[in-house]
């Protein structure tokens, strides 16, 4: 029996200082010479000029170029239709919503994707998925992992703390995320894939052991952008989100659906992965460690998010995805991880 499987990685990552100037040297050395960019809100007049630049130096035809803010279904397969013909890859710059729109662009005219993130806010820039808006909802829609991913740790230290916070929330949420995947399994539901496990665990591990003095280190940058792409890879061998999305996931995605507006998704997420963690009993005295020495829970306790939003997203966390089996898709857990919102001492200094 033929039991091989096919798996996309990306071709290109290039992470470090300036890596906007270089743009049109990756590109020319992977013989793309026709490219469309879209760019987040107000992007064009911060980094256009150059992008531009080192795309002409280069050589490489710049067929058309917009800033995108819409990720609604309807205007984003619009959007990948009225492409040129020659257009030899998509090159998306900014955060999650124009990387997301470029991305699905890309996937509905199989053409490589070059994901070009100004913020480490989640693993999204590297994952295989979209987030749309299908009929009005937030749907995660099957889409194709980056071609490449290109990061200028200059440009995200330019940008707001929070952001780097939130990637840091997303980023360690792999502890609980990969603990509820084998819990499922020795429930009987799904079974775990010991490589895309392992890609994972290698990738939270590497993170939280990074020495830094600021988050704004290039190393610790770096390490946040390469163990996020790693998740990425993850999630390509597993077929699906299972390993970096577990029962902190469904309580940020259940607080998605009622908060006007949501916080940051990793930022939900990271609260919850600490709270998940001292449900599972599993590396919460870890979580808390890079939490407080990153001013993660400091930057949490000025949002003044309110415990009972928790309460109610833990309530609705197995309706989010009720084929799934994590600890949160079982009453007493349920109830363990209320007590705590009220008991936990770090959980009552941070919400309100």
């Amino acid at each position: 029996m033929n039991h091989r499987q096919s798996v996309t990685i990306p071709t290109v990552l290039k992470v470090g200082s300036g890596m906007l100037n270089n743009i049109g040297t990756i590109l020319m050395e992977k013989q793309i010479d026709d490219v469309v960019l879209f760019f987040g809100n107000d992007l064009i007049e911060l980094f256009g000029s150059q992008v531009m630049d080192s795309l002409h130096k280069a050589g490489v035809n710049v067929l058309s170029y917009r800033e995108l803010d819409s990720i609604n279904m309807e205007d984003v397969v619009e959007l990948a239709f009225s492409m040129d013909n020659r257009t030899e890859a998509v090159v998306g710059i900014g955060g999650g919503k124009v990387i997301d729109a470029a991305k699905y662009a890309a996937f509905l005219r199989k053409l490589p994707f070059i994901s070009v993130p100004t913020s480490t806010s989640s693993d999204g820039f590297s994952s295989s998925s979209a987030s749309m808006l299908v009929s009005g909802k937030r749907t995660s829609v099957p889409a194709k992992m980056a071609y490449g991913i290109i990061v200028d740790t200059d440009v995200i230290k330019s940008a707001p703390e929070k952001f780097i916070y939130s990637g840091i929330g997303d980023m360690v949420s792999k502890i609980t995320s990969l603990y509820d995947w084998l819990y499922e399994q020795q429930h009987g539901v799904g079974v775990v894939d010991d490589f895309a496990m392992m890609i994972a665990k290698k990738a939270v591990n590497s993170f939280v052991r990074t020495p830094f003095k600021s988050i704004k280190d290039d190393l610790f940058l770096k390490e946040l952008v390469d163990s996020l792409a790693m998740s990425g890879i993850a999630n390509e061998l597993a077929g699906s989100s299972v390993p970096v999305s577990g029962s902190e996931h469904l309580i940020s995605h259940a607080l998605d659906k009622f908060l006007e507006p949501p916080e940051l998704h990793g930022i939900q997420v990271g609260i919850a992965t600490y709270l998940m963690a001292k449900v599972q009993n599993h590396r919460f005295v870890r979580i808390n460690t890079v939490f407080t020495e990153t001013g993660f829970w400091d930057y949490v306790k000025t949002l003044k998010m309110k415990r009972l939003d928790f309460e109610t997203a833990i309530d609705m966390a197995p309706e989010i995805k009720p084929h799934r089996h994590t600890y949160l898709h079982e009453e007493e857990y349920r109830q363990e991880a209320k007590r705590l919102l009220h008991e936990d001492e770090q959980l009552k200094r941070v919400l309100v």
